[in-house]
């Protein structure tokens, strides 16, 4: 089946690395233009279709600058994907133990960055009358966790609360918001297992489909979403885990 996209323009947070990378990549071949915002410089060849700007997600007037540039030679706004986020493995302890600095931290990349970035964007979508937004999320907003990661799972809940209300209060402006919940995904932010191969074996051999997942498992998901085959879906998950969730 072949993707229909409409839009011509998109903005891509925390595209730099890992899903958002891919996502980014994967739109510019369809020839959208894409701005990436993000505080790391991608590590990608020079491609006419994607343009760059490094931003501090947590800064209202940074983003604003950015997009304003972006938004004058493009006009539009068509879609947007949501994928800035951290997870601190060494940091994100029990609310015992949590230092409240770094349970601020990791909401404001991970939450915040999202509600800034749609407060600037949301209004031109609505004036255009379209628009489709992709929250990514996570399996860890789900439930608890013996291993705590507490703020980064709770942030991740937010996320999905705020892309439900998003799709009832923009839908009748034809503008669309959906998540998607990875489970494990092989991206920079599990660098964790370059030094601890076991580790990943150990997680795999607990997924039904008995392997981690690949950026490309999302971001496959992410463009089905932004396009018109998924018209009809918003205000709701989909969860790419091989499986995990589906256990007893």
């Amino acid at each position: 089946m072949k993707l229909i996209f409409k839009g011509k323009a998109a903005i891509v947070t925390g595209g730099s690395g890992g899903i958002g990378l891919d996502v980014s990549k994967k739109l510019a071949k369809l020839k959208i233009k894409v701005l990436i915002l993000d505080i790391k410089t991608p590590k990608i060849k020079k491609n006419k279709f994607i343009y760059f700007e490094k931003v501090d997600l947590t800064n209202q007037k940074k983003i604003n600058t950015a997009i304003s540039k972006f938004i004058k030679t493009q006009k539009r706004i068509d879609y947007i994907v949501n994928a800035a986020g951290v997870l601190w493995f060494d940091q994100d302890l029990s609310l015992e133990k949590i230092n409240t600095h770094t349970w601020d931290r990791i909401f404001l990349i991970n939450l915040k960055s999202m509600v800034l970035v749609l407060k600037r964007l949301l209004p031109i979508m609505k004036k255009n009358k379209y628009g489709s937004i992709v929250n990514i999320a996570s399996i860890d907003a789900l439930s608890g966790d013996d291993k705590p990661q507490e703020a980064y799972g709770a942030s991740k809940a937010a996320m999905i609360r705020v892309s439900k209300s998003l799709a009832i209060q923009y839908a009748s402006k034809n503008i669309r918001s959906n998540s998607i919940l990875p489970g494990p995904i092989d991206t920079p932010m599990q660098d964790r297992w370059k030094n601890d191969s076991n580790s990943k074996k150990n997680l795999a051999n607990t997924i039904p489909l008995k392997r981690i997942g690949k950026p490309k498992d999302i971001s496959d998901v992410v463009l089905f979403l932004l396009s018109e085959q998924s018209s009809f879906i918003t205000g709701t998950e989909i969860i790419v885990d091989g499986g995990l969730k589906a256990k007893p």
